[in-house]
């Protein structure tokens, strides 16, 4: 019964976005069928988003348990609302709008009265997309890899290898920029130079993000240097949510081209992915599942490597899903084995 109480605001939330979801149904498809349709489309892309992040949800409890009850607090308000109604309704608005060179109420009267014009400009945008987000989580995965302090392993033969590779100064910054490279190479040419301006930015933003952490790191003897950091914390964590975001906004289309059913469906699993998270922090999760970080982090490589595969070729979300689910999977297994071969050695 405590863990549904983490939900509870998410059954509420989903409740409230089935209604709204009803209503926009009876507004551009009259009739029940019509209702019906938009109500399970809504829940369908309510299950994916939750089922797709849950790597987030994880990567998200290993930076909150470090920040400040204050900014912990701020992240699990403010942090969603600037993921629910930001990323997943104001952001595609501002790509459409840049992409199309109108302005945003043009933007927004696309997105109610000709969605399909909608759907077709900000899927033009997936190149562009898939590069900021691929090359920003590359990097956050590849950091976290590289490590030269991490002595935990959870497949040791590759992630020892990888922590001396990680001694090389900004390593991760250079493969990921010859990765762009190669990339940019088997994309269509008229897109070619945008997709390398904009994994350029995805590194200079992972770059920045990680710089302004670096300069507020903590001091212990002084509180404002904790907040500072937790600061430096909230913005990654809203980084890496906007990367995360990209691939499932464009992805949503593949069942409909109507803003506002995705956004709703979107915002009711961000709402979970922020119950997931919570709970995962206060039940202590990622102490008591060794390798489940491991997992949530190889699922993030899982996912830059096919947002920037995703430029050149179709991969179904599916695919992507169910590779994040793997390793998230194999990695709880493999903790729930380490966990009774550390019992029998203490206890038996």
């Amino acid at each position: 019964m405590r863990t549904l109480q983490y939900f509870t605001g998410s059954f509420v939330f989903t409740a409230v976005g089935l209604v709204a979801g009803a209503g926009v149904g009876a507004y551009y498809s009259p009739g029940l069928a019509g209702i019906a349709s938009t109500i399970f489309i809504v829940a369908v892309l309510g299950v994916l988003e939750t089922s797709l992040s849950f790597d987030n949800a994880v990567v998200n409890a290993t930076v909150l348990k470090d920040m400040t009850p204050a900014w912990r607090h701020r992240f699990l308000t403010w942090g969603i609302l600037i993921a629910v109604f930001g990323m997943r309704l104001v952001f595609p608005v501002v790509v459409v709008s840049v992409v199309a060179g109108v302005g945003p109420v043009e933007a927004i009267r696309l997105a109610a009265f000709e969605p399909g014009e909608y759907a077709r400009i900000l899927t033009s945008a997936h190149a562009v997309l898939g590069a900021f987000g691929g090359a920003f989580l590359a990097l956050v995965c590849l950091k976290y890899f590289f490590d030269a302090e991490k002595d935990v392993h959870w497949i040791g033969a590759l992630e020892r290898q990888l922590v001396t590779v990680g001694k090389i100064e900004a390593v991760e910054i250079g493969l990921v920029l010859l990765a762009l490279y190669g990339f940019s190479r088997w994309v269509t040419p008229d897109e070619s130079a945008s997709f390398l301006v904009a994994g350029i930015f995805g590194v200079v933003t992972f770059i920045a993000v990680d710089g302004i952490g670096t300069a507020m790191e903590v001091d212990p003897a002084q509180m404002a240097s904790v907040h500072r950091a937790s600061a430096a914390s909230f913005l990654y964590l809203e980084v890496l949510d906007a990367s995360f975001s990209f691939d499932g906004v464009i992805g949503a289309f593949a069942l409909t081209n109507n803003l506002f059913i995705i956004a709703i469906g979107l915002g009711i699993g961000a709402m979970f992915v922020r119950s997931l998270t919570v709970m995962l922090v206060d039940q202590g999760t990622l102490a008591s599942y060794r390798f489940l970080e491991h997992g949530a982090f190889y699922a993030i490589g899982a996912l830059a490597l096919l947002m920037l595969v995703g430029t050149v070729v179709h991969v179904p979300e599916a695919f992507t899903g169910l590779i994040g689910a793997a390793f998230i999977g194999l990695s709880v297994w493999s903790s729930i084995l380490y966990n009774r071969k550390h019992h029998r050695r203490t206890f038996g």
